[in-house]
C-alpha cells in the first residue's frame, strides 16, 4: 500500500533521444532523490518525444494532478528544442527574450550570440529564472512547473536553486530487513498481512539471487520513524515464527 498522500511531484522527460535508446536518462533518479529530502513524493514519471502536442498534453495532465512538475530536456538551441514553446502553450502565455539571459550571453567573450542561441533566452511571460551554475542559460519556473536542462550535470546544478521554492512535507524514512535463504513466495503472507494492517506505510519486497545465495530485502517506508521501526520489528518476529533464521537489519 502507498504512503498516505502528501506533497507530490511528477517528472516529464522530453526528447526523442531518450525513447530511441541513444541516451540513457539519469535525471529521474536525481530528481527523485532530491525531492525526497524535502518530503515530496515523486508519484509519476513520463517520457515523451519531441512532439509539441504530446508535450503539452502530458504537461497539462501532470501539473493538474501533482503539486510540482519537473521537466528535463528540450531547452537547447536546435530546432527540436521545443520545451519552452510547449510550456508557454500549456499555460496560454507568450514567450519573450529575457533581458537578463541576453545580457549574460552578450557578456561572454567566448560566445557568439547566434539566432539559434537566442532561442535559449526565451521564457514565458511571468516566469522566474532557475540559476544554472554549470554552463549555459538558466532554466525557468512558471506556476508549479520547473523547466530544467536535459544534460545531467547541468540539471543537477539547477536543482540547487529549487529547494527553497518547495513547500515540502514530512520526510519519508525507510528501514530494511535482509532475509537470506527464504523464498519471496514464503515471505509474501507475513509481509502482506502487515501491509494490510498498516495502510499508511509502504512495505516492499526486493528479491536477490547470486552465487552467494538468495533471499529478499524487505523495506518499510513511512513518515513516522518510530512506527517504521515498530513495524519492521513486527515483521522480523513474524518471519522468525515462519522459520526464517538469517535476518539482519541493513
Amino acid at each position: 500500500m502507498p504512503i498516505s498522500p502528501n506533497v507530490t511531484a511528477a517528472v516529464l522527460v522530453i526528447g526523442d533521444e531518450i525513447l530511441s535508446g541513444r541516451t540513457q536518462d539519469t535525471n529521474l533518479n536525481a530528481i527523485a532523490r532530491f525531492v525526497a529530502t524535502y518530503g515530496v513524493d515523486l508519484a509519476e514519471a513520463r517520457v515523451v518525444g519531441d512532439e509539441a502536442a504530446d508535450i503539452v498534453a502530458a504537461l497539462n495532465a501532470l501539473r493538474a494532478r501533482y503539486t510540482y512538475v519537473f521537466t528535463t530536456g528540450g531547452i537547447g538551441p536546435t530546432h527540436d528544442d521545443i520545451t519552452a514553446d510547449c510550456v508557454a502553450k500549456a499555460f496560454g502565455l507568450t514567450l519573450y527574450e529575457h533581458p537578463d539571459i541576453l545580457a549574460e550571453m552578450t557578456a561572454r567573450s567566448d560566445y557568439e550570440l547566434t539566432p539559434a542561441r537566442r532561442r535559449m533566452a526565451r521564457v514565458p511571460e511571468g516566469a522566474s529564472l532557475i540559476k544554472n551554475p554549470i554552463k549555459g542559460p538558466p532554466g525557468f519556473q512558471i506556476g508549479n512547473v520547473f523547466v530544467l536542462a536535459g544534460v545531467p550535470s547541468v540539471m543537477r546544478g539547477m536543482l540547487e536553486d529549487i529547494g527553497h521554492r518547495l513547500e515540502g512535507g514530512a520526510v519519508v524514512t525507510a528501514q530494511t530487513l535482509r532475509v537470506d535463504g527464504f523464498a519471496e513466495g514464503v515471505l509474501a503472507e507475513p509481509l502482506g498481512a502487515l501491509a494490510k494492517a498498516n495502510p499508511d506505510l509502504s512495505l516492499g519486497s526486493y528479491p536477490f539471487f547470486g552465487p552467494d545465495g538468495y533471499g529478499a530485502n524487505l523495506v518499510v517506508r513511512g513518515r513516522d520513524p518510530v512506527r517504521v521501526d515498530q513495524v519492521l520489528g513486527e515483521l522480523e518476529v513474524s518471519l522468525r515464527a515462519a522459520g526464517a533464521t538469517q535476518l539482519a537489519r541493513v
